[in-house]
């Protein structure tokens, strides 16, 4: 069991604590993509139901066969590529230190620039200073097996440092991590909902094809 922040520490990592857990709206976010994806599905369903294949059956000639084939088509690929797009709200993205550097969370790289001490405490001023004490232990680890015995000692010492250091670090990394989660998930929610308002477009032109060639 790794040994608690510090007393200087103890309240800044209280705070973070006490607060609601960003992947609190993570829940929220999939709630919203399976919502959506029933919505598409009712859609699909519809398109595929029994009013177009009796529509169909005013056909009479391949011109409008083939204009209303294809009207359904791009109907049906709307919906499918509303679908895509919505069912990856649902698929848990992998979060780690990497992660922050994706295009996807510029908004969350900005508030931490704006406000560091809420992410970072007294402990770092970064990313990679919160990273640094774990970097520094696998340095030393690699090095201990090998190490002369006057080393060791001095090995041993910095690696037992650099580990108190990674119990007082691994609440804001944890924090961290956890908000750029939660934060890939909305983003997917935001480009889901641009893509299937997109793929609506596509939807009802397809209709408009299929419903002009079949209702003449």
């Amino acid at each position: 069991m790794s040994a608690g922040p510090p007393a200087g520490e103890q309240p800044g990592v209280a705070v973070l604590e006490a607060l609601p857990s960003p992947l609190d709206s993570v829940a929220d976010s999939r709630d919203a993509a399976r919502w959506t994806l029933a919505s598409t599905g009712a859609v699909g369903a519809l398109l595929l139901g029994g009013g177009p294949l009796l529509a169909v059956g005013r056909i009479t000639d391949w011109a409008h066969a083939a204009w209303a084939g294809g009207g359904l088509l791009v109907a049906l690929l709307g919906v499918a590529w509303a679908m895509w797009q919505t069912s990856e709200v649902l698929v848990p993205p992998l979060t780690t230190p990497d992660a922050l550097t994706s295009p996807a969370l510029r908004g969350l790289r900005r508030q931490i620039d704006a406000a560091p001490g809420y992410y970072f405490g007294t402990l770092a001023t970064d990313v990679e200073d919160l990273l640094r004490h774990r970097r520094l232990a696998m340095e030393i680890s690699r090095r201990l097996p090998a190490a002369e015995p006057a080393q060791r000692a001095a090995l041993e010492r910095g690696l037992a440092t650099a580990r108190r250091n990674i119990a007082r670090t691994d609440p804001y990394l944890r924090w961290l991590l956890a908000t750029a989660h939660a934060w890939l998930v909305r983003e997917k929610l935001r480009k889901a909902r641009r893509h299937t308002f997109l793929s609506a477009v596509v939807v009802i032109t397809g209709a408009v094809v299929f419903l002009g060639a079949t209702g003449r």
